[in-house]
């Protein structure tokens, strides 16, 4: 049987639907020594902010049962260094690129946009209106309808059309479908689902928090239910929008889960830190269960757990 191992996400055709997620491979130099990042669907850079932010203090991590906390900051070097150096090195090793931004205001947003409009070689933005560890946390846009509408509205009036806009949405909201009902009338192209949870861990020795900035993003492992249940409700809701799923997947199975709920391509984020060649692994696994499911295509499998029995 030829198997057909590509993927549609948000317009766009790529090779194969394993990703990095964003912040967990920076923009790839982390991985390259290990598998050509041609070997990827895509990388999802690290999300990117328009000035140089040296994120917060230490300590940024802390361990959970069946996962981790963190806390950077969104620490980055700024969206015209990353132009300059991270685009172009990304490009000269053939990586489809799908570039991660966040902002502090909807002005942020829109300027990011504009930058980003005038450079070849990127597949889709993914609009990062989710992260819970910057310093205002009264900020989180995805958590208001306004202030999601208002950020994937100026991302999309400055952007080059050509280019899919990805929404990626916290899960930390009443009704996730209802934030992605507004993204998607804002002119998002597809959804990132989800992002991590807002955590915290305190010491019982020194009776303190055990994060600097107190509280941080929970990934890994024990996120992922959250994460299979906000895709197959937003599918549900929304059968025609892509979905890229994440959240806690560490081998094939498991991104098979996402892609029956919904999921047309799946990032792996934390399962990096332990095994940098995590993605390779799910990659091979997932394209293993596909074909002895009798599956001919990845887009066959996308959403069949919806589908009603004959």
């Amino acid at each position: 049987m030829n198997f057909d191992f590509t993927t549609t996400l948000a317009g766009t055709i790529f090779p194969n639907p394993i990703f990095t997620a964003s912040g967990c491979a920076g923009s790839g130099k982390e991985l390259i020594q290990f598998f050509p990042l041609t070997d990827l669907g895509a990388v999802v850079t690290k999300s990117i902010m328009l000035k140089p932010r040296s994120g917060r203090a230490t300590p940024r991590m802390a361990e959970t049962p069946s996962g981790m906390l963190n806390s950077i900051g969104l620490q980055g070097p700024g969206i015209a260094a990353f132009l300059q150096d991270d685009i172009p090195w990304l490009k000269s090793k053939g990586a489809r690129i799908v570039v991660s931004i966040a902002g502090e205001s909807v002005a942020d947003y829109a300027e990011l946009a504009r930058l980003i409009s005038g450079v070849s070689g990127i597949s889709a933005v993914e609009v990062n209106i989710s992260c819970p560890n910057v310093e205002s946390r009264g900020q989180v846009f995805s958590c208001n309808p306004v202030t999601a509408h208002a950020a994937i509205s100026a991302v999309k009036k400055n952007i080059d059309p050509s280019l899919p806009i990805i929404a990626k949405l916290s899960p930390d909201v009443t009704d996730i479908t209802e934030i992605a009902d507004v993204v998607i009338n804002a002119g998002a192209d597809g959804l990132a689902l989800i992002n991590t949870l807002l955590g915290m861990v305190i010491d019982t020795n020194s009776m303190k928090p055990k994060l600097a900035g107190k509280t941080g993003g929970l990934s890994g492992p024990a996120i992922r239910p959250v994460a299979v249940r906000a895709i197959y409700q937003v599918k549900a809701r929304f059968p025609q929008i892509s979905i890229l799923g994440m959240g806690g997947v560490t081998n094939g199975r498991e991104a098979f889960e996402m892609i029956l709920a919904g999921a047309s391509a799946v990032s792996v984020g934390t399962a990096n830190f332990g095994n940098p060649l995590a993605t390779m692994k799910i990659k091979a696994e997932l394209q293993e269960l596909l074909i002895e499911r009798g599956f001919a295509s990845v887009a066959a499998a996308v959403g069949y757990a919806h589908r009603e029995e004959d």
